[in-house]
């Protein structure tokens, strides 16, 4: 059974950081392209940050604008999301996911966590 586990969002006033993790089991990072995704309420959830299935694509948000690094690491089977100068429009519910197809858009991923709630105060 797979399962994506997030960790690390909390309460962070404008311009902090914070550093999300996603452990995964029942399957190999290695094999699969990962993903980060938010929700804000009302909003459609939409790309944070991804890496692509054969590693050479790292996609961004456009709203990301350097701020945010996706990393993976292999060994530990852990996807991470490193936040910087966060501003309250980030605060959202974040999300990791995992697709076996080379692709970075919502519809590709197949298994998803249950997600961490990022708050940004002003």
């Amino acid at each position: 059974q797979v399962q994506l586990v997030e960790s690390g969002g909390g309460l962070v006033q404008a311009g902090g950081s914070l550093r999300l993790s996603c452990a995964a089991s029942g399957l190999t990072f290695r094999n699969f392209g990962v993903g980060w995704f938010r929700q804000a309420p009302g909003k459609e959830r939409e790309l944070v940050a991804a890496i692509s299935l054969n590693g050479v694509t790292t996609a961004y948000g456009d709203y990301v604008k350097g701020r945010f690094t996706i990393s993976k690491d292999n060994a530990a089977n852990t996807l991470y999301l490193q936040m910087n100068s966060l501003t309250p429009e980030d605060t959202a519910v974040y999300y990791c996911a995992a697709t076996a197809r080379n692709s970075v858009s919502v519809g590709a991923y197949d298994y998803w966590g249950q997600g961490t709630q990022v708050t940004v105060s002003s």
